[in-house]
């Protein structure tokens, strides 16, 4: 109950200083606040306090141009590759947004649709979670629309602030449901869930994107020799070896069903892709090594197809799930142990 009184009161600070840097920027004034010692409140001062806050700001007017952007929004955009580098100053934010929403975002749409409810008076306030994550991090926002006026003209609030702590949070504890039984690794749910995602984003951003379909070759012999458990032991360490290859957002490895396993890779090329197949062909055949059941030969191998598409209209992701299957099938046909693609 406290922190959220605390946020309350951030907000209303923030919604006055707002209004008191539009009005320095609008009405060319100068706000005065007395003291003690009659001290007055500079505009420097104003824009130093709103230059510190974290969350990225801008303010509209009614038609959508920015009239202010804080520190933190100028400093994201540079530091994420947007194309406005320098000044936001004019630049028509609703139109952003459509722009986004053309190219499939479906943030661009979200916010497009609630900045214009706001402006029109339609909902009070406007609020949504996002994801945007970079190739290094996963990332979440939270985009807020206030309204506010100044000299009967309207103006717009609109701030994104990094909820990356509590969306990681909720993350651990939804992915519990996520997980494999046996591997803890992805179930086949989850699979096509990011598989949909992260094709609509490599559309978005004109990138390729890669799949590899991993298959454990005569798995029933080994299970009937050595007994489900060991065949248990041997998903799990294969799992294990997948998961470490897959440790940036646009990457996920899977149990994809049985003794199959499957590993997409956003923005990676297929030669790409084929370089990680090598890695993992190695440490999948290294583990026979490890083992004093598996030492006497090579039980435990994988035959792997892999598949690269770059999204675009028409297509769609089953496409380059049926690709890597077809390769898979021609490394089974081809003699086992190997990678085709």
């Amino acid at each position: 109950m406290r922190s959220s009184c605390r946020q309350h009161l951030r907000d209303v600070l923030g919604l006055v200083l707002y209004t008191a840097s539009l009005k320095r920027q609008l009405l060319l004034t100068t706000i005065t606040t007395k003291s003690e010692g009659e001290m007055e409140l500079s505009s420097e001062f104003l824009n130093m306090i709103l230059d510190s806050v974290t969350e990225h700001i801008v303010v509209i007017d009614k038609a959508g141009n920015i009239r202010f952007a804080n520190r933190s929004w100028t400093a994201f955009g540079k530091n994420n590759d947007c194309d406005i580098n320098d000044s936001w100053d004019g630049v028509n934010y609703i139109e952003v947004c459509d722009a986004a929403a053309k190219m499939g975002d479906d943030f661009g749409l979200k916010a497009g649709d609630g900045i214009r409810r706001v402006i029109a008076k339609e909902d009070a306030i406007f609020y949504f979670e996002y994801p945007c994550h970079s190739p290094q991090e996963k990332r979440w926002f939270m985009m807020r629309v206030t309204p506010f006026e100044v000299n009967q003209e309207s103006f717009f609030v609109i701030s994104h602030q990094n909820i990356t702590e509590r969306k990681l949070a909720e993350e651990s504890v939804k992915n519990l449901a996520n997980l494999d039984g046996l591997t803890s690794i992805a179930n086949r749910r989850v699979f096509d869930e990011f598989l949909h995602e992260e094709w609509r984003r490599c559309y978005r951003l004109s990138q390729p994107i890669s799949l590899a379909i991993i298959d454990l070759d005569n798995f029933k012999v080994l299970n009937d020799k050595f007994g489900h458990q060991f065949g248990d032991k041997c998903l799990i360490d294969v799992a294990k070896v997948l998961a470490a290859v897959a440790n940036r957002p646009g990457d996920i490895c899977a149990r994809y069903g049985g003794e199959e396993f499957a590993l997409v890779c956003g923005d990676t090329t297929l030669e790409q892709i084929k370089l990680i197949a090598d890695r993992l062909l190695l440490q999948v055949t290294a583990l026979n090594d490890l083992d004093p059941n598996l030492s006497s030969g090579n039980y435990l191998t994988a035959s792997i197809g892999i598949a690269e598409m770059r999204p675009e209209t028409g297509k769609c992701e089953s496409e380059l799930i049926s690709r890597a299957d077809a390769m898979l099938y021609k490394a089974k046909e081809n003699g086992r142990n190997r990678i085709e693609g």
